[in-house]
């Protein structure tokens, strides 16, 4: 079957910007907050540290990026992330750009910060 193209909106200077397939409109939102983080436990980025950040991600409407170097993962995708490939030591940086950004950093900070609950 063939998927419908992506629906593309025009923001209040005429540019064109891919919906967001949940019909939030991130372009009317305040601007991007980040925070630049260490990954701190021994094993990296795994799959079960991946895990807590989607499942928490999960509870706020926000966008939030997580980048390592020129690469980007959604936050909501455990594949995504995992193949930023984060060991032990490497700094990335969280964006986060919604409604409630502040709240949605600060709690996938702390995650981070607390080596994801592992030692």
């Amino acid at each position: 079957m063939n998927e419908p193209a992506p629906q593309l909106a025009e923001d209040s200077l005429g540019n064109d910007y891919q919906a967001d397939p949940l019909g939030n409109d991130y372009q009317n939102d305040p601007p991007t907050l980040s925070a630049t983080l260490t990954i701190k436990n021994r094993l990296g980025l795994h799959a079960r540290a991946a895990g807590k950040l989607v499942e928490a991600a999960g509870r706020f409407k926000s966008r939030v990026l997580l980048v390592k170097d020129d690469a980007e993962a959604d936050i909501r995708s455990i594949v995504s992330l995992i193949s930023l490939g984060c060991p032990y030591n490497t700094e990335v940086v969280l964006l986060a750009t919604g409604p409630d950004a502040p709240q949605a950093l600060a709690a996938l900070t702390d995650i981070i910060d607390n080596r994801f609950g592992e030692a």
